[in-house]
């Protein structure tokens, strides 16, 4: 007979979220079959591989492979690799959001919560630009729902710069469209640099996308002043 198969097992009481390691035979990919946090490390484990490979060039074994998870773990929670895809972009994004909210809570000005969230939302490409690419470029692929989500949230951000009004006053009343073309212009930068295959720089926008949001609102001499507190 050959060698037998080798089978390692670290295993805790069922259902608290412990983790049981089978490798099945000699060689072959550690698998874990991981409870509480199964469905997750699949949704990442999709975006990470969508982000690196594109989203045509995914499938579910690749996420598999990515994972160690076998293949029932994936149905268990997902119709398709279409239906994944769209749980790990509504995932992805409300990390984003989550990213900015942080970064931007302990400001008081506008000025100062969207150079502080957008400066830890161009960190965090720059950490993970496969992520970026998962959330940010491979979106078009993924049809129409994936685009509507996206739309979604381009919204809620451009309702956030929208709330300069509040701070600028009469001064300055740039047209109702200002936020949203700042938002598109700020999303079309970093969708062109991740799309290029990018995986650093990131950060280094950051004066001048200060620059372009406040200047609508505030005017030049702000804007010129926030594209030097950017870079300090």
């Amino acid at each position: 007979m050959g060698r037998q198969a080798a089978t390692n097992v670290r295993a805790g009481a069922e259902g608290t979220g412990s983790i049981r390691e089978v490798q099945a035979l000699p060689h072959s990919p550690k698998l874990e079959l991981v409870n509480s946090s199964k469905r997750e490390k699949i949704l990442e484990g999709m975006l990470e591989a969508v982000g690196a490979e594109g989203y045509d060039g995914t499938s579910v074994r690749t996420v598999l492979d990515r994972t160690g998870l076998y293949r029932q773990a994936f149905y268990d929670h997902f119709a398709d690799k279409d239906a994944c895809y769209l749980a790990a972009l509504e995932m992805g994004i409300a990390r984003l959001e989550a990213v900015v909210a942080r970064g931007a809570a302990s400001e008081e000005s506008w000025r100062g919560r969207l150079r502080a969230g957008l400066g830890a939302l161009l960190d965090r490409l720059d950490a993970e630009p496969d992520f970026g690419r998962g959330v940010i470029v491979e979106v078009h692929a993924a049809g129409s729902q994936a685009l509507a989500r996206r739309a979604e949230a381009l919204k809620r951000a451009a309702d956030f710069i929208d709330l300069a009004r509040l701070d600028a006053g009469e001064s300055e009343s740039p047209p109702q469209i200002a936020p949203e073309g700042i938002v598109a212009g700020i999303h079309a930068i970093i969708h062109s640099r991740l799309s290029t295959g990018a995986t650093e720089g990131f950060r280094a926008l950051l004066p001048e996308f200060m620059y372009f949001a406040v200047l609508p609102y505030f005017g030049a001499d702000a804007a010129g002043a926030e594209m030097q507190a950017a870079r300090a």
